[in-house]
């Protein structure tokens, strides 16, 4: 009997799979995962006049799909490790040779701790960048400016769950100019 069962359960999918294979019903499916995935960058003054704001955005079909953001400014080569090539021949043309060029999320820890003792943050550089991130990945492109031109740059602050950055609104308009500008 338990074979029995077993087989007209097996027969019942296979009809019901090659019927629907057969119907046309899912040849018709347009699904999102299959519109392709688009990348954009763009550099931006996203925070200030003493650093600039590298945002990338995957778009697919209008929509954000991931986003990332980091700040580069100099900083201390006591205190901080700077991009590739700052001690070699790249690095020859800073200014001042106890200053390097620097990514924020690479000198993360280091600069939370200035983030905090500057001005009191409680939420680490990185984490302010994942939340920020993390708020823009989902929306379109339209719904993200809609917001950004209704809200102040306050409000837009506290929009953001986990992030207290008060350029909050600065770094998402570099993700719409990086999402707006992929191809």
């Amino acid at each position: 009997m338990k074979k029995v069962t077993k087989l007209l359960l097996v027969a019942g999918i296979s009809l019901a799979v090659v019927g629907v294979g057969n119907s046309g019903a899912l040849n018709n499916v347009s699904s999102a995962a299959s519109a392709p995935l688009k990348v954009g960058r763009v550099e931006a003054a996203a925070h200030g006049t003493k650093c600039f704001t590298v945002a990338v955005a995957v778009v697919q079909n209008g929509v954000i799909v991931a986003a990332s953001l980091d700040d580069y400014q100099f900083l201390g080569s006591d205190v901080a490790t700077g991009v590739p090539n700052s001690d070699k021949d790249f690095g020859q043309n800073y200014k001042d040779p106890a200053m390097v060029l620097a990514s924020k999320k690479a000198n993360a820890k280091y600069y939370s701790e200035h983030m905090k003792e500057e001005a009191k943050s409680t939420v680490s550089y990185d984490k302010n960048m994942a939340a920020i991130e993390k708020y823009a990945t989902g929306k379109t492109i339209k719904s993200l400016e809609a917001t950004l031109a209704a809200k102040s740059k306050e409000q837009m602050v506290d929009a953001v769950s986990g992030a207290t950055l008060v350029d909050t609104q600065g770094y998402l308009k570099a993700i719409v100019a990086a999402a707006k500008a992929a191809k």
